[in-house]
């Protein structure tokens, strides 16, 4: 029996159809906009986990999980990592669509 494989893409597509899904894929965005910023912030500094652990004074589990969106960074830690990879930290507000 050969089962027909659907692209990610599509299945992604619709699930977030589904409200319930859209509810907590749009939750997360924030995680994941602040997960890609590390890990581009390390692509572009051209450094490992491990020899950005090193700069900052910790170890490779903990830039794992700030490049996982796992873990909450403080201002401090931000600051650590940017100062790590050759950059600055700059924080912004913007206006939410419910207001």
């Amino acid at each position: 029996m050969s089962r027909k494989m659907i692209p990610i893409a599509e299945v992604a597509k619709r699930w977030l159809k589904v409200p319930s899904v859209r509810k907590a894929y749009d939750a997360l965005e924030e995680e994941y906009a602040i997960a890609g910023a590390f890990i581009a912030a390390r692509a572009r500094a051209k450094l490992t986990q491990e020899q950005v652990a090193k700069r900052m004074g910790t170890t490779q589990a903990v830039v794992a999980r700030l490049e996982s969106g796992r873990a909450k960074p403080s201002t401090r830690t931000l600051e650590r990592f940017a100062a790590a990879t050759g950059h600055r930290v700059k924080i912004q507000f913007e206006k939410t669509r419910e207001q």
